[in-house]
């Protein structure tokens, strides 16, 4: 009997477990599609073909690709060679040679392409290791690996998928489960999007084989996505700048856009509603030059977005592919290497039905606040302001708390030098990474307030730790403005400064500080600046002359000031040079425990001031709703 009732027992336990096993696997997804599972299913070419058929920018777009695919073929496979500490340069140009070949083979069947692929995945693999010390070179690889494995899966050789699922394995997802690996994973800046999004692609490569690591990738990725998704609110400004957002949010639209193709919905993948309105941040981040506004470690060329056809087809709204539109009737394509998504993602998108969009304003609050305003969407020669409040110690911040930059005529008259590259800084010496207020990050000429179209006080740095929201706008007519109180990065120089910018009827832009000031006289220094040539014209003025066209700086108040320019060559030697621009503004000193305006115009050929705006303070200019 007791052994009858000890089976008995057993038998239960077992039940019990198996029923166990089954409640636990019931929360695992289903199995992904077959092989080609990321991006883009097998047969989906022809939704591409579609596209294509129906519009002729889109078979520029696929012409590009292909023809660059052909540039490959007579080039040596992609080397390990470190630049300092980084390979990412390596893998970021093996991503752009597997994706587009990998492209082109899908899109025309021609065996050279695949033979190439192939090539550059098996040296890839052969490689010692990606370079885990700086996992970015891991993620990118990892992509580029993965995206040649699985849409090229049925074509390879059995013993290439072997040297190439191995090396996606031990050199691609394992070193990511290593702690001195994996801080990123806890961030919320770029980091945590682009490994998370490379890590994902590999899991989805492998998933038939190593289904248990893969499911470990991707669960980390689901929960840890959620640390950069909060930096869009809560209205789309991404913190660290046009540059990053082509980054971050680029690869970040990668993960979501696989996830989605091989799980469906399973997945309730974090969301945020400031993510879904960042692109019509990225989309008023360029001027009528053609040219971002490049706040901190960003560079000045502008160029399309694939990222940006996925907002749009989510958003329903093809008017966030305004600039997307000007990019690809009026620029060279660049060799992006997500380009290929831009054809994933621009399924059923007619250029024809791009809008410009309906507003003229665009704030967004968050980390590193922004207002962009421009005269009109359609107008080469319209007025641009970009304007940045924030905090120099946001991820790749600059000391650039109320600075701008601004476009009129086709011209960029004030601009930002955006960022030197980080090997030649990193092999000087410097600490770059460090944003305590006494490091060397801010000795670097292009970080600190000297360099910015902002104010410097008594030649002091501003605060680091300070922050400037934004108080105010006004989208409407005679006067587009925005308001930030800028304070808090002046704290011990100034009692207080507010700043406003202006475009007053539609025709020049006016830049309004109201300060009050210490108990001690301040030396304030008023600075732009811009790659135009300069004259200084009489006491208030200055005339800038670029390609022809000229702009008059002229100082309403106060009205004792030393109109000054400044050289843009820096005393250190691991500072880029900077050649064809210079600083222009004016210096004066103002009295002690004073509340005093300074009011600058900057005026277009054939602008006339208004005297009426120019004479309101900050508190009488219009303003749509606090903010």
């Amino acid at each position: 009997m007791k052994s009858i009732h000890l089976l008995k027992v057993i038998f239960l336990l077992s039940v019990i477990l198996f029923s166990s096993c089954k409640a636990s696997e019931s929360t695992v997804p289903g199995d992904p599609p077959p092989h080609p599972r990321i991006l883009l299913l097998k047969g989906e070419e022809a939704l591409i073909d579609q596209t294509i058929s129906a519009d002729r920018r889109w078979l520029t777009v696929s012409s590009f690709i292909i023809d660059q695919s052909e540039t490959f073929l007579d080039k040596p496979p992609v080397e390990r060679v470190l630049t300092g500490r980084r390979l990412l340069s390596k893998s970021r140009e093996a991503l752009k040679r597997i994706y587009y070949l990998s492209y082109s083979y899908r899109k025309t069947g021609d065996n050279r392409f695949l033979a190439r692929a192939e090539q550059e995945m098996l040296a890839v693999a052969a490689f010692s290791d990606w370079n885990p010390s700086h996992f970015l070179d891991v993620a990118e690889m990892t992509m580029a690996m993965a995206i040649g494995y699985d849409w090229l899966f049925s074509n390879l050789p059995e013993e290439s998928r072997s040297k190439i699922k191995t090396a996606l394995v031990e050199k691609g997802l394992k070193p990511s489960l290593l702690s001195q690996n994996s801080g990123w994973a806890k961030n919320s800046n770029n980091w945590n999007q682009v490994c998370n999004a490379g890590m994902v692609f590999g899991a989805l490569a492998v998933y038939e084989d190593e289904k248990e690591l893969a499911l470990q990738m991707i669960d980390r990725a689901v929960t840890s996505t959620a640390l950069p998704m909060e930096d869009y609110n809560p209205d789309g400004a991404y913190p660290e700048g046009y540059g990053y957002w082509g980054y971050g949010t680029s690869f970040h639209v990668m993960f979501l856009s696989a996830m989605e193709k091989a799980f469906g919905d399973y997945y309730k993948l974090p969301s945020a509603e400031g993510f879904m309105k960042t692109a019509a941040y990225l989309e008023n981040m360029t001027g009528p030059s053609g040219m971002p506004f490049n706040y901190s470690d960003c560079g000045s060329g502008a160029n399309t977005n694939p990222a940006m056809y996925w907002f749009a087809a989510r958003l329903k709204d093809p008017s966030v592919l305004w600039s997307e539109k000007y990019f690809l009737t009026n620029k060279t394509l660049p060799a992006d290497r997500l380009l290929p998504s831009l054809l994933v993602w621009s399924a059923g998108i007619s250029t024809e039905n791009i809008t410009p969009p309906s507003y003229r304003v665009w704030t967004g609050q968050g980390k590193n606040p922004v207002a962009l305003m421009r005269t009109d969407w359609d107008e080469r020669n319209a007025i641009f302001v970009g304007f940045k409040a924030g905090s120099p110690y946001v991820n790749h911040g600059h000391m650039d708390v109320g600075s701008f930059v601004m476009d009129a005529n086709g011209e960029r008259w004030a601009m930002d030098f955006g960022s030197q590259d980080y090997n030649s800084l990193e092999s000087a010496g410097v600490d770059l990474w460090n944003r305590a207020q006494n490091s060397e990050r801010w000795t670097v000429f292009r970080y600190n307030n000297r360099a910015h179209n902002t104010l410097t006080v008594n030649d002091q740095l501003q605060k680091v730790n300070g922050n400037a929201v934004l108080a105010s706008h006004y989208d409407g007519t005679g006067m587009l403005n925005a308001i930030s109180d800028i304070s808090g990065v002046y704290s011990g120089q100034l009692a207080k400064a507010v700043r406003g910018i202006a475009i007053v009827d539609d025709s020049y832009v006016m830049v309004r500080d109201e300060v009050e000031t210490t108990p001690s006289a301040t030396l304030i220094r008023w600075n732009l600046l811009t790659s135009a040539d300069v004259t200084i014209t009489g006491p208030n003025t200055a005339e800038l002359v670029k390609n022809g066209k000229k702009m008059v700086l002229k100082v309403v108040q106060p009205g004792n000031v030393t109109m000054k320019t400044w050289s843009t060559v820096s005393p250190n030697s691991y500072d880029a040079a900077n050649p064809g621009t210079i600083f222009t503004g004016f210096e004066a000193t103002l009295p002690a425990s004073s509340k005093i305006s300074l009011v600058v115009l900057l005026l277009p050929e054939g602008a006339v001031e208004n005297t009426d705006m120019t004479a309101k303070n900050l508190s009488l200019w219009p303003a749509d709703q606090g903010l």
